[in-house]
């Protein structure tokens, strides 16, 4: 939460008298009335209709302490229930958020009474002491200051006047200070509780845990693929073909040598297709030297300029680095496929809460975070450590995929 400016705190603590008395009205007989006919049904929808205003009030209250206290307040409210309109009415009706809501709007009255009031009064006295050598020469009095003073003119009320310029900043910081107040109290009333904020986080966590089993999953089908349809078919053939050369050994050396070359170029495949393989699952040169070095080699696989700057000493734990490398692996290889790019900008630094990672390409835009796809398969990778990507791709570029990844220094 930001200091708020003493002009926009001014204003708003000046005005909030008119909107609590606008706010105060408006419930309180919308919800009077409501109870009172409630027992004839015919207070029901106005029951419906003054939730419906509280809530709306508090979100347009939210909007204005944001936008002129710089106090950004999170809705509060529980995800919509599921079931009839009378069941929703009355989840959203047994909500605390709601009265909490209702609460604040009633007592914006009585609070904007005394903001007014402190605020007019700090203002006032200021500005009544720099208009005093404007009018002390008409008024039919001369004041007195001990034996040496007598204030009854313009020169002799100067001082008077240097004295309100003084009192201005004070009047400032005490209009900021009762801004920062009512933004305090105001968070408290219309935002989540802590045990709303702590089941919130609950939930985030659970769901970055849930994707990162899914990422996991998904990875070990990958090689399971992999070994299946390629390595291990690869080894297949290599004994198939030594198995047909030995047969033939005695009988016809010629097409046996010729089985143990095409043999010999299986495995070599096998063995490039297993390195792949190992390197997709995590780099030697990672662990060996750090990311610097890995990405540098990854840099100078793939066919376009990288433009390449690494910057995190000391080095992160295993599983950032990790998460680092693979996002920008699969960064890059987008760009290369599917972008029509020729040139990416990738800044691997180190920050407060943890790794950035940012790439850039000059390629031609449009790049999502698609259930499935590669990105989003990244994203889940980074959920694992609590890490966030995002993907800002407008169409025609240039494309910016910013990875977060935070842990302790």
């Amino acid at each position: 939460m930001r200091k708020p400016n003493a002009l926009a705190a001014g204003f708003y603590l000046l005005t909030n008298l008119v909107t609590g008395i606008f706010w105060f009205t408006l419930t309180v007989v919308l919800t009077v009335v409501g109870f009172a006919t409630s027992i004839l049904w015919v207070g029901l929808p106005i029951l419906w209709a003054s939730m419906y205003v509280v809530r709306g009030g508090a979100t347009v209250e939210r909007a204005w302490v944001r936008a002129a206290l710089g106090t950004d307040i999170p809705q509060p409210y529980r995800p919509k229930a599921e079931g009839t309109l009378w069941q929703r009415w009355k989840a959203q009706f047994a909500d605390p958020a709601t009265w909490r809501d209702f609460g604040y709007l009633l007592l914006l009255l009585p609070i904007g009474v005394l903001e007014f009031s402190a605020v007019l009064a700090m203002w006032s006295v200021a500005a009544a002491f720099i208009a005093v050598p404007f009018w002390i020469g008409e008024a039919p009095f001369a004041v007195v200051v001990g034996e040496f003073w007598t204030i009854d003119s313009f020169v002799s009320a100067l001082p008077v006047s240097l004295i309100g310029l003084a009192l201005i900043p004070f009047a400032a910081l005490g209009t900021r200070w009762l801004g920062s107040l009512h933004g305090s109290f105001a968070r408290g009333m219309l935002g989540p509780t802590r045990a709303d904020a702590l089941a919130i986080e609950a939930e985030r966590l659970s769901s970055s845990r849930a994707r990162g089993v899914e990422a996991a999953e998904a990875e070990r089908r990958r090689i399971e693929r992999d070994l299946h349809d390629g390595a291990q078919q690869r080894l297949v053939a290599v004994a198939m073909g030594l198995g047909r050369a030995k047969s033939k050994m005695d009988t016809d050396p010629a097409a046996a040598a010729e089985l143990i070359a095409e043999a010999h170029a299986d495995a070599k495949l096998a063995i490039k297709e297993l390195r792949d393989l190992a390197r997709g699952i995590y780099p030697s040169v990672l662990g060996d030297r750090g990311l610097d070095a890995a990405l540098s080699a990854l840099a100078a696989r793939v066919p376009i300029e990288v433009d390449l700057q690494v910057n995190v000493e000391p080095r992160p734990p295993t599983a950032v680095e990790s998460a680092a490398y693979f996002t920008v692996g699969e960064a890059l290889t987008n760009v290369t496929k599917h972008s029509n790019g020729t040139k990416a900008t990738v800044r691997v630094n180190r920050v407060d809460t943890g790794v950035l990672v940012e790439i850039t390409d000059n390629g031609q835009g449009g790049a999502e975070l698609k259930p499935g796809g590669g990105l989003a398969g990244l994203a889940d990778r980074a959920a694992t450590i609590d890490g966030v990507v995002v993907v800002v791709s407008p169409a025609g570029g240039p494309t910016v995929v910013r990875a977060e990844l935070p842990c302790a220094w």
